[in-house]
């Protein structure tokens, strides 16, 4: 695999070159392209010359150690750090899903539970933002519907990241949140202290990074307009101003009434529109691959869940990894890394095996 490497070291000079060309900054969407392949390939350089360098130690210091017992003593230590270094490289040299860079849109919908439901969807709400704060993410609420108690029936938000680095991508950690979260817990409104059990859907898509990308025409589109609505039905706006687009070949359907103003929900809904579509042709593009990649769950029954959050045992369990902490107060307030981390890592070794499969 590490032979692939010379192959990678004159694609990253050629990318050097062409970012020192002003002209390439005239053009965002290419320098965009560029920028997030350069930072991708530097960090492979880095690990394959970190590499490089412990294999050269621990071949000077196995030929000094017959005469100096100095050198000797060190081999062992050499040993494990070039393990470590070669073990760190063959992951980065793994094919990457090419929207690992993207930004997201995410949708929480409250799902079996009622108004238990819609409170545990305002929490995972609380949490990934306060993780994208952690990580210095931006983020921007699109579209919300809120419950009568406090929750959320719906909200769609994006999350943007300043890092070109596919690595640190916002897709490449949250793309594993798709799915149904169940929640075990006294809910505030049970007078008995009885557990509950409820569940939340978390939708995540990588967002378009221009709207040429995904052709989308206005004859596939069926565009309704209505009257904006709060809690209970009630009528917030005396003007047309929603928007419902629905994409007729795919059927997928978008609603917009954040906005006062119909030009701003229908161009909200759009920008959530080319994100569902993107995400779709991406999966076709996988499933014709044969990728080994884990589709995310897109109904609310709770049967079908990805993660546990058990309030009473602090307890917080990833059902596609194993995962298992006890210390849930903290993931709720933003500590999801570990539990991000156990998902890149099966991936990892999901597509490790692909390859090895292939070979």
């Amino acid at each position: 695999m590490f032979e692939s490497v010379e192959t990678l070291l004159t694609e990253h000079d050629e990318l050097q070159e062409q970012l020192a060309d002003p002209a390439l900054h005239s053009d965002p969407a290419r320098s965009k392209k560029v920028n997030r392949r350069y930072a991708e390939l530097a960090r492979i350089i880095a690990a394959y010359r970190e590499w490089q360098q412990l294999n050269d130690d621990f071949d000077a210091a196995t030929e000094m150690a017959e005469e100096d017992a100095s050198f000797a003593a060190e081999i062992p230590g050499i040993a494990v750090e070039l393990d470590a270094a070669a073990e760190k490289l063959r992951r980065l040299l793994i094919p990457r899903d090419p929207l690992d860079a993207r930004d997201v849109i995410m949708e929480i919908k409250m799902g079996e539970g009622g108004a238990e439901s819609a409170l545990f969807a305002a929490d995972l709400l609380r949490m990934y933002l306060h993780y994208a704060d952690s990580k210095r993410w931006k983020t921007e609420i699109i579209e919300q519907t809120s419950s009568d108690l406090g929750g959320i029936k719906d909200i769609q938000l994006a999350i943007k990241s300043n890092s070109s680095d596919p690595a640190e991508g916002v897709w490449a950690h949250l793309k594993y949140e798709g799915g149904v979260h169940r929640v075990q817990r006294v809910p505030a409104t049970e007078s008995q202290g009885r557990i509950h059990t409820s569940a939340a859907g978390v939708l995540v898509f990588p967002e378009v990074d221009e709207p040429e990308e995904v052709e989308i025409s206005q004859n596939d589109l069926k565009i309704d307009v209505y009257r904006s609505s709060g809690p209970g039905g009630q009528s917030v706006n005396t003007t047309d101003s929603a928007v419902r687009i629905t994409h007729l070949p795919t059927g997928i359907v978008v609603a917009m009434q954040n906005e006062k103003s119909q030009l701003q929900n229908k161009e909200a809904g759009m920008r959530v529109l080319r994100a569902r579509v993107l995400a779709r042709q991406q999966e076709e593009l996988d499933a014709e691959a044969s990728l080994v990649r884990k589709s995310q769950i897109r109904t609310m029954d709770r049967s079908e869940r990805i993660r546990t959050y058990n309030f009473p045992e602090n307890r917080i369990a990833d059902h596609r990894t194993g995962y298992k902490a006890y210390n849930l107060d903290a993931v709720m307030n933003g500590a999801l890394e570990p539990v991000v981390e156990s998902c890149i890592h099966a991936d990892e070794e999901a597509r490790l095996a692909d390859l090895g499969d292939q070979t």
